[in-house]
């Protein structure tokens, strides 16, 4: 019999326990336990593990290295849901949402339903990732679908906005910072007043107008005094909702003066004010000279939306110009009377194909649903801005039909009816929502953008117990 000896040199009986073979079995098992804890990656042992090391990630704001878990993990690895939504998040925190894109398809898998709490943000980083894009027209479609959605949590990318070489996309920052609830204490909004651009002036003056901004009222009060022009016919627009009632009557004097850009700003400022005096005024601005300042009168008209636009838009519908026609019958379908479908179903068979859709999208606005087969009939048409203006009427309709022909369109080999139909979707039902998901990979920029700005609205219009549809 063997005899060992413990470590303090004390004599130890002859024990099967502590016979060589069982201890070798033994010692080898530790040596390989220990080389394992050495060659595994300290986050690797469990999906809790990578799971709680991510989330605190996360909520530190240290989005690269949550992406970094995510990169580093192994092509066999099953890694959690919930790691699998931080990964997605933080790629959207970092602009990189084709990266985001890519986790969503694993997730969400064809035929489940969508994850609207997923959805949002990453349609939103579409949209914020071409702010600053190389392409003037990219970042003038991302501002413009920021100045629809008017988001507080966009703040800071819209004053940034303001910064940018394009006089659009300042003009639209300016108007979106004014949607989002935040010009009442935009200093930016402010300092853009004295931009070296009309354009970008106006826009931060109306924002600062809507906004009841009392303090700018010394600058407006100076523009109008100073400028002349349609910088001046905003200035008194503004003014007039800060309280200073008589600047209508000077609006309303501005739509008769010689310059047509002074007339039609003024007609603009009066559509929108919607002040039951000023309807005479846009009445007979459809017999002005200019056709730019029929069409602005006829639009002005149906923003009016008073059912006494009738009578000067059925003048206007029979204009020598198409586009003071094709203006004015979509005004007619804006004013909601059913009574005027005749006229409406007349223009269908206008020689100009694009009064033709804005004739159908009247018709759409007033429940004729017989009105999609006139829209789908355009929407074959060989011309591409054919087709997008028969997406434009269709989205004036709910209907599974007219739903039906946006989503081919939005498959279109041209980007301009797929950047029509990624609009028109905008107002559709939630059944819009999965052809929408898929153009947010389009390989157009214009419409990846109007596809998550549609997208986005679709989605906060879902009730809270909707939002997993």
């Amino acid at each position: 019999m063997v005899t060992w000896f413990d470590a303090a040199g004390r004599r130890l009986r002859g024990d099967p326990a502590f016979n060589p073979p069982t201890r070798a079995r033994v010692i080898g098992a530790l040596i390989l336990i220990l080389a394992a804890a050495l060659l595994i990656p300290a986050w690797a042992g469990t999906p809790s593990t990578v799971e709680s090391k991510a989330s605190a990630l996360f909520k530190a704001g240290d989005y690269p290295e949550v992406i970094g878990l995510y990169r580093g993990l192994s092509p066999d690895a099953t890694p959690s849901k919930e790691f699998l939504r931080l990964s997605l998040l933080s790629y959207v925190r970092m602009g990189r949402t084709d990266e985001a894109f890519t986790i969503y398809a694993k997730l969400i898998q064809p035929g489940q339903p969508h994850d609207a709490s997923l959805l949002r943000p990453l349609a939103l980083g579409v949209i914020t990732s071409h702010v600053r894009d190389r392409k003037e027209h990219v970042r003038i479609a991302a501002y413009s679908a920021l100045a629809e959605l008017g988001l507080p949590e966009t703040a800071a990318i819209l004053e940034d906005g303001l910064l940018d070489t394009s006089v659009v996309v300042r003009a639209r920052a300016a108007e979106a910072i004014g949607k989002a609830g935040l010009a009442a204490k935009s200093g930016a909004l402010r300092r853009a007043l004295r931009d070296e651009m009309p354009t970008v002036r106006i826009a931060a003056m109306t924002a600062l107008g809507n906004a009841n901004a009392v303090d700018v009222q010394p600058r407006l009060l100076d523009v109008a005094r100073t400028e002349d022009g349609p910088e001046a016919i905003f200035a008194y627009a503004a003014l007039f909702q800060l309280g200073h009632s008589e600047k209508l009557d000077e609006i309303t004097s501005a739509a008769t003066l010689p310059d047509a850009e002074t007339r039609m700003a003024a007609l603009g400022a009066l559509g929108r004010l919607k002040r039951p005096a000023s309807l005479a005024v846009l009445t007979q601005a459809v017999y002005d000279p200019d056709p730019s300042v029929r069409a602005f009168a006829a639009g002005a008209l149906g923003e009016f939306g008073s059912p006494g636009g009738v009578a000067p838009l059925t003048h206007a519908i029979g204009d020598e110009m198409a586009m003071v026609r094709g203006v004015a019958a979509a005004s007619l379908g804006k004013l909601g009377i059913k009574e005027n479908r005749p006229l409406l179903s007349a223009l269908t068979r206008d020689p100009s194909l694009h009064v033709r859709a804005n004739a159908t999208e009247g018709l759409l606005r007033l429940g004729d649903t017989s009105a999609v087969t006139l829209a789908g009939e355009l929407a074959r048409h060989s011309d591409p801005s054919i087709r997008g203006a028969a997406a434009q009427a269709l989205s004036a309709s709910a209907d599974k039909e007219a739903l039906a022909v946006l989503q081919t369109l939005l498959q279109d080999q041209q980007p301009l009816p797929r950047l029509m139909a990624a609009k028109g979707l905008r107002k559709s039902n939630e059944s819009a929502i999965p052809s929408l998901v898929n153009s947010l990979q389009d390989s157009d920029e214009a419409v990846r953008i109007a596809s998550a700005n549609s997208l986005f609205q679709q989605l906060t219009r879902l009730s809270p117990s909707k939002r997993r549809r």
